[in-house]
């Protein structure tokens, strides 16, 4: 069963794209996270890598039709942590070279080749081609966790996209604010990573990919999460007035022993003495059950405890 990043990546690459604009972004921001810019016998390409099939075909596909580039299999491992087969793809030649300038990830002019870790303005001008970038970092470099059902827990949504280079990572924050999806920054290792782990900011962001089933299932999840830490919130509000009812009838009882062991509960008035001897009665009953008994208010019968352990202090 796939976890919930797989589901992700699947609805994204089970939607057509059909701009070339659209598909020059998600295949640029694809080898931002996943690949890189490599060079064989003084050609330029680049390669990717993935443990995805659907995310590999989705990426070939636009690369064949679209862009008459051939990817070949260059290397394969296994990854433990993943329990898949990592592939790896590449491209080389001057068709490859030519695609990498115009996916604003080289430049090449007179002085050379220099790569380009900004995003590029006219790779993201649209609104369209901006939400076609960031589904192409998911599909490279995204990972989506949610808490496990049925367990209490005040956080454990995380969603994050990790970059290779912190420039690049920093132009993706500012596409994401265009959404008004506010993100946060972190190097992790030689890695820079773009994450958000509010459940508000996760939904809008797979609202922004189109990834509406997904969208429904975290609705989902988020509401059952919300009734069992509800449910959680009271009970251990109960549990804890529970706790603190039987503390204080403990101090009680401890309290007019004292006064019983010393000078006896008949020294008490008669008052004092009808709530010391129901207390004994009832070493479990609440304030309010022993209020009721003895017919006066609550605050009357711990105005009256409160004497009684006034006298206890006095004597011990």
């Amino acid at each position: 069963m796939p976890n919930f990043t797989e589901e992700i990546k699947n609805e994204i690459t089970r939607t057509p794209i059909d701009d070339r604009c659209c598909m020059l972004a998600v295949i640029s921001a694809f080898i931002r996270t996943s690949g890189s810019v490599i060079s064989r016998n003084g050609e330029l390409g680049f390669e990717i890598t993935t443990e995805n099939e659907c995310t590999a075909e989705f990426i070939i596909d636009m690369l064949e039709n679209e862009f008459n580039l051939h990817p070949t299999v260059s290397g394969a491992r296994f990854d433990a942590r993943g329990g898949r087969d990592k592939l790896t793809f590449e491209c080389i030649g001057s068709k490859a070279q030519s695609l990498l300038n115009e996916l604003c990830i080289v430049k090449v002019d007179k002085d050379g080749v220099m790569l380009s870790f900004g995003l590029g303005d006219k790779l993201t001008e649209k609104d369209c081609c901006k939400s076609a970038f960031i589904k192409g970092a998911f599909l490279g470099g995204g990972s989506c966790t949610l808490p496990e059902e049925r367990v209490y827990s005040r956080t454990g949504y995380h969603f994050e996209i990790v970059f290779s280079n912190k420039i690049t990572a920093s132009d993706f924050c500012s596409l994401l604010c265009d959404f008004e999806i506010l993100a946060k920054l972190v190097s992790r290792k030689e890695s820079a990573v773009v994450y958000v782990k509010s459940k508000e900011v996760i939904s809008d962001v797979l609202n922004v990919i189109s990834a509406y089933n997904c969208l429904e299932k975290l609705n989902e999840i988020v509401e059952k999460k919300d009734k069992t830490n509800n449910e959680n919130r009271v009970n251990n509000c109960s549990v804890s007035n529970i706790d603190k009812t039987v503390t204080a009838s403990v101090n009680q009882v401890r309290e007019i022993e004292i006064i019983a062991g010393t000078v006896g509960l008949q020294s008490l008035d008669k008052m004092l003495f009808e709530v010391a001897e129901a207390r004994l009665a009832d070493k479990n009953a609440s304030m309010r059950e022993l209020a009721q008994r003895l017919n006066i208010s609550k605050s009357c019968i711990n105005h009256r405890m409160r004497k009684i352990s006034d006298i206890a202090k006095t004597l011990e």
